[in-house]
């Protein structure tokens, strides 16, 4: 499978192995170019609108249908609903959120270390909100941003190890005021253009902060940067530390299909 992603270099690619046992239940594996991840959002969203494809009524628009795919990490539900030919609307239902237990906004000069690692300084950050890991399948670290940090943000040093030190896999620089979000890989050799694990995580965040309401559903855009602008619909249900569920979707298009004759 990891060949194949790399094969295909894709950001991620998703193998689906259904469940004889249960209707519309598949194990799902997903793969990036440098292993598998425990967890995605994206893949996940995707793959749900291809099963409907597959083995929904393809000429009622409305169809809905609810998927459980079985993950490493966790079992998720993913509800697709069909909007016209090859067009979906897919939401993904993430379980609880996961808070690392303590921001690290508290202190500048960790703080500041941090905003360093995005070429950015202390005055970039949002003064009202913490640096801080939430999961919701993957560890991100959430770092708010501010001003025109977004845009000048960037990768300065590989992220794997000061990432790790704060109980964090990944980083989502997230700008509460635009609701914009920027992701890379932790080398900083790929930005994401759209990703639903990080997505999570920021919508858990900003009900944790109060900065969106019980079930409140925003929209959250990313990948300005890349030239493939996206916008994703975030939702989470609890308060504090107690968020029980989170959701993330958005619009699905099938743009293609094919067949491997040969494996790489």
């Amino acid at each position: 499978m990891l060949a194949v992603t790399r094969e295909l270099r894709h950001f991620e690619s998703v193998f689906l192995t259904r469940d004889s046992a249960r209707p519309r239940t598949h194990r799902a594996r997903v793969f990036d170019l440098a292993g598998e991840l425990d967890f995605a959002g994206h893949p996940l969203i995707g793959a749900a609108s291809v099963l409907h494809a597959l083995e929904g009524d393809p000429g009622v628009t409305g169809d809905e249908t609810t998927w459980t795919l079985r993950l490493p990490a966790r079992t998720v539900e993913v509800a697709t609903r069909r909007r016209g030919p090859r067009q979906y609307d897919s939401t993904l239902r993430v379980g609880p959120a996961e808070f690392a237990g303590r921001p690290y906004g508290t202190d500048p000069a960790i703080a500041a270390e941090i905003a360093s690692w995005f070429s950015l300084g202390l005055h970039d950050l949002d003064p009202g909100l913490p640096p801080e890991t939430v999961s919701t399948g993957l560890r991100y670290l959430v770092l708010p941003v501010r001003g025109e940090a977004l845009a000048r943000a960037r990768v300065t040093i590989p992220l794997d190890a000061p990432l790790a030190r704060l109980g964090a896999e990944f980083a989502y620089l997230l700008d509460t005021t635009a609701m914009e979000g920027r992701h890379w890989t932790n080398d900083g050799r790929l930005e994401d253009t759209a990703t639903g694990s990080g997505a999570a995580c920021a919508a858990a965040y900003l009900r944790r902060h109060d900065r969106v309401g019980d079930g409140e559903r925003t929209r959250l855009r990313q990948g300005r940067f890349t030239g493939r602008p996206s916008e994703m619909t975030i939702c989470a249900h609890g308060g504090g530390e107690a968020v029980h569920t989170v959701e993330v979707g958005g619009s699905v298009a099938l743009v293609g299909n094919g067949q491997l004759a040969e494996l790489p």
